[in-house]
């Protein structure tokens, strides 16, 4: 079972810039697509961007597109994701979860998660 734990959440202005990161421990990640979802009061997670195993595959929801980027270093065993031009309608909880194969963007297909990191982006 791969643990994950995620950091680099917290308060930013809007317009600015946060850097989050999941670090897995347990098993590698090198071979599963990885993904950052979030969620916000009263509505459901959503995915805000995933990854394939390989780094070649992305996917961002319509409203990341641009602004965020997802990363990942499977020598670390980490992924990231860059936030860009920060709203205060990415304000949730930011989680991030390991696929059952190497390229998935379905929520169900995702079956390790972390803790999650709370974003709140102020206007």
């Amino acid at each position: 079972q791969v643990q994950l734990v995620e950091s680099g959440g917290g308060l930013v202005q809007a317009g600015g810039s946060l850097r989050l990161s999941c670090a897995a421990s347990g098993r590698t990640i090198s071979s599963r697509a990885m993904g950052w979802f979030r969620q916000a009061p009263g509505k459901e997670r959503e995915c805000v961007a995933a990854i394939s195993r390989s780094g070649i595959s992305t996917y961002y929801t319509d409203s990341a597109k641009g602004r965020f980027t997802i990363s990942r270093d499977n020598a670390k065993n980490t992924v990231y994701l860059q936030m860009n031009s920060l709203k205060p309608e990415d304000t949730a909880v930011y989680y991030c979860a390991a696929g059952i194969s190497g390229w998935t963007t379905e929520l169900s297909d995702f079956r390790s998660w972390g803790q999650g990191t709370q974003v709140t982006v102020s206007s």
